[in-house]
């Protein structure tokens, strides 16, 4: 990948393929699949506590901070940010007005192909990797730019779209590949990968956060030894893996009372929790307000 920032008139026909699809603030599925746009008309002073996907995140215009256990990225239509992995982030936009929002496309990664991709750009095994981690800021460029605008167009034109759109993924992939970034996002297509076998644990976590979890079960569950899984777990998501599970816990809770105006009591109880007291102590770290507190101001 060249180090050259995107060509000027590639992003704004970005932004203006993106605005066809996101016309208000929010997160727009394509009609087919692959990628989904996002749009952000104002900055958030409050950061937002949110579960990435694993995906390539291209802007257009604006800027977003997200941030991951110490480390905070930033990124903009100079640069794109890659996610290996399920994690929990607090994010930022720090850049966005009605007159010039944020806008971004973002591109799934499908670990299986993948897989065959890295076999393909990588014959004879692709290069260490040794410091595994969930997030990937690098410089964007026009031709990644440009193939966001072809995988847009096909997808508003829908002329064998299915058939057309998986090769100009798989084109943004393999320039990735060939990229300084190579070696983290190999990893995410590598079978039994130190990368791949955590999100496997973080995955079944995500459906069974309401049952008490043994780390060993887990370790068990990624074919690794307890004291490997907690290193790789810790290094991937910035938390060990009962924290994981109880900021999982927190935010289905907070979820629950916000949009279906759920009791902090029963809240509590549908998570996992046997004590509502200990709920709202926890509750209240993690987020700064009490729940009370808290379901007054998102209602406000």
């Amino acid at each position: 990948m060249n180090n050259q920032s995107p060509d000027q008139d590639a992003l704004r026909d970005l932004a203006e393929m993106i605005e066809k699809f996101a016309p208000g603030d929010g997160h727009f599925d394509l009609p087919v699949a692959g990628a989904h746009v996002f749009r952000k008309n104002q900055v958030n002073p409050e950061p937002n506590r949110v579960m990435s996907i694993p995906g390539i995140c291209i802007v257009a215009q604006g800027a977003k901070q997200i941030t991951l256990g110490q480390n905070t990225y930033q990124y903009d239509p100079s640069h794109l940010i890659v996610y290996a992995a399920e994690v929990l982030i607090q994010s930022n936009f720090i850049k966005a007005s009605k007159e010039e929002p944020y806008l971004s496309c973002v591109v799934h990664i499908d670990p299986e192909r993948l897989n065959q991709l890295v076999m393909k750009v990588f014959p004879y095994g692709p290069p260490k990797n040794q410091n595994v981690q969930a997030v990937c800021v690098r410089k964007s460029n026009t031709e990644i730019v440009k193939a966001a605008v072809r995988l847009l167009d096909l997808a508003l034109k829908r002329e064998d779209a299915d058939l057309l759109i998986p090769l100009v993924v798989d084109e943004i992939l393999i320039r990735l590949l060939r990229s300084p970034a190579g070696a983290l996002i190999a990893q995410m297509g590598i079978i039994d990968s130190h990368s791949q076998k955590i999100s496997r644990s973080i995955s079944w976590l995500k459906e069974n956060f309401a049952q008490p979890i043994k780390v060993e079960d887990l370790a068990s569950l990624a074919s690794m030894s307890p004291s490997a899984f907690h290193q790789h777990f810790k290094s991937i998501t910035s938390m060990s893996p009962v924290q994981f599970q109880k900021a999982l816990r927190l935010q289905t809770a907070r979820n629950l009372i916000v949009t279906k105006m759920i009791d902090v009591a029963n809240a509590s109880y549908q998570v996992g929790y046997s004590s509502a007291s200990q709920f709202s102590r926890e509750y209240s770290r993690y987020f700064g307000k009490s729940p009370a507190k808290d379901m007054a101001l998102l209602k406000a």
